[in-house]
């Protein structure tokens, strides 16, 4: 592990450890990462200059006729590999996307995370978040063919996964990715790794890090890992709850200690602002067809519109774990998947909050009783609405939000909802197994 600002640093680096390839690595609007190598060789001219590349390749980048792009390498993201053979080491750095001019490319998902970043950071603001990604080790990628039958918190010999969780862990803390907790979930041959909250930049390039590390540590074990939400009809999907807090400096500006939830004013207008444009962000943070399947009732995911301090079935938690501890004070959004860009997700989620901060939207009641056992009429009169039940839908919520727009720039904007539209026309007319099985004898 180093820490390291400068090209010089990271050129100093590359001797003095005979590094043999440095990747690049930058996600295109999907949150698909990129990756191309240079050798030391070329490295010193690749950061100082950047290196360049053909975007009209990238989904959701460019058009043909205005193909070139550079990838401008973070000095502050070098690390070693820790998966790679250590005789030859091979590092690796995020980058940013830039024009030929040098100027931000505005369908780079980074930048626009760095862009929503400093509107918080103009007001003195730090935003925090953490993540907890959940996952599935399977046997191949070809079937969904379990490696246990463990359930929450399972340990030895029933979770056949420790040793490959312990050395993603260790993998991580050699990336200087810090990790809190692992364990079993709930599903069989399910899996969490929950990160150390960070600054939101930070913990977006490491949850990229981590789905590959994850990924690739599997592979190397023979196994497959996969981040798909639901991919396994009757048992839990796996989520992505973002625990978020805003700072300035050490305080935590969502803690009051007077407050019966110990929550300040402007964590009520915060959440509040997740609960009202949930809808409208739900399509960028559970961004695939089969996010949908995940999103419903009974498996543990929330698809009510509502917040809680104990009730795991609502949208939005306010973790109880050491209540009146300012630094532990935080919201938990429960809705997200792990499959999402969290450039992206981490962007419009703090627009979210901050218009709720700006408007100063009231916080309703939390709703403590379990919303899954509550009957519609129940839940109309709690004021309960419902997040969007597909693709489709959630599309045609995103489309008129002016907030997602705005956060999302757009480039980024159209490219996601064309590009996801056109996910939505493939899925509409195929004929799945389902629709084989249940009409084919009868009609």
């Amino acid at each position: 592990m180093f820490e390291l600002k400068t090209t010089k640093d990271v050129l100093k680096i590359v001797k003095e450890k005979n590094v043999s390839f440095i990747q690049l690595w930058f996600t295109d609007v999907l949150g698909v990462q990129k990756i191309f190598s240079i050798t030391p060789s070329e490295l010193q001219e690749g950061m100082e200059e950047g290196m360049g590349f053909d975007g009209s390749s990238i989904a959701g980048f460019c058009r043909i006729e205005e193909s070139d792009m550079i990838a401008m390498p973070d000095p502050s993201t070098f690390q070693i590999i820790p998966w790679r053979p250590s005789d030859r080491p091979v590092a690796r750095m995020i980058c940013d996307i830039q024009n030929p001019d040098g100027t931000p490319y505005e369908g780079d998902p980074r930048y626009v995370l760095k862009r929503m970043l400093k509107k918080v950071n103009d007001q003195g603001y730090t935003f925090y978040v953490g993540p907890e990604l959940e996952f599935f080790y399977f046997a191949s990628d070809k079937a969904p063919e379990f490696l246990d039958m463990g359930g929450y918190f399972d340990g030895l010999p029933v979770d056949r996964a420790t040793d490959l969780r312990r050395q993603t862990i260790f993998a991580l803390q050699e990336m200087g990715i810090r990790v809190e907790y692992s364990h079993h979930e709930v599903a069989p041959s399910q899996h969490e790794i929950d990160l150390r909250y960070n600054e939101a930049l930070k913990m977006a390039d490491d949850v990229m890090t981590y789905r590959t590390a994850v990924k690739e540590i599997a592979r190397q074990n023979g196994v497959y890992a996969t981040f798909m939400p639901k991919p396994v009809f009757g048992q839990n999907g796996s989520g992505m709850h973002v625990h978020q807090s805003l700072f300035k400096g050490s305080k935590n500006c969502f803690f009051d200690g007077r407050d019966k939830y110990n929550l300040s004013k402007m964590a009520k207008h915060y959440i509040a602002g997740i609960m009202t444009h949930a809808p409208e962000i739900t399509a960028i943070c559970n961004q695939w067809i089969n996010s949908y399947k995940r999103l419903v009732p009974g498996y543990e995911a929330p698809v009510y519109v509502s917040w809680a301090r104990r009730n795991r079935s609502a949208m939005v938690r306010v973790p109880m774990y050491k209540p009146g501890k300012e630094k532990a004070t935080r919201m938990e959004y429960r809705s997200p998947d792990p499959a999402c860009n969290p450039y992206l997700a981490f962007s419009v989620m703090l627009a979210a909050g901050m218009r709720g901060v700006e408007k100063a939207y009231p916080l309703p009641e939390p709703v403590e009783e379990d919303i899954f056992e509550m009957d519609e009429k129940a839940r109309e009169k709690a004021g309960i609405t419902s997040l969007p039940g597909s693709l489709y839908e959630a599309l045609v919520v995103v489309q008129g939000s002016k907030l997602v727009r705005d956060t999302l720039g757009d480039h980024i904007f159209d490219k996601f909802v064309e590009n996801k539209k056109v996910e939505w026309d493939r899925f509409r007319v195929h004929v799945s197994q389902f629709e084989i099985d249940r009409y084919l004898p009868i009609l």
